[in-house]
């Protein structure tokens, strides 16, 4: 295997991490505090560059995403506000009436950032 191909299990045991080093295994633990076996420490420390850009990116990707979901209900009120200019009674209800077929799924993706759980770091779901 060519050291440019990104190795997926390697990838996803880095986004498992957090990279502390245990003093009584002398090993990386999991993200849960489990730590590292020997095995899954030496796949770590054989981690190519292009792996580590690859988890990089994959963390970027996640960081932007609960980003955009704590900021998910500033979001909410902008994207209403001319919604609700426009009616006379301000419920939710009026506003969606006023509403295209676009921005009623604008609507639904954004409830959704505020209403369904954060998703942990998961590799290659972001």
């Amino acid at each position: 295997m060519p050291s440019t191909d990104i190795r997926p299990h390697v990838v996803a045991l880095l986004c498992h991490s957090d990279f502390k080093l245990r003093s009584d295994s002398n090993t990386w633990t999991h993200s849960s505090g489990r730590p590292f076996t020997e095995e899954e420490q030496a796949t770590a420390l054989s981690a190519t560059k292009a792996e580590f850009e690859e988890f990089g990116a994959q963390h970027q990707c996640y960081m932007e995403y609960l980003r955009t979901k704590e900021e998910s209900p500033d979001t909410l009120q902008r994207f209403l506000a001319p919604f609700m200019e426009r009616v006379t009674e301000k419920t939710l209800g009026n506003a969606v009436e006023l509403m295209s077929k676009d921005d009623r799924a604008e609507l639904d993706r954004i409830l959704g950032l505020i209403v369904e759980p954060t998703r942990p770091f998961t590799p290659y779901a972001f």
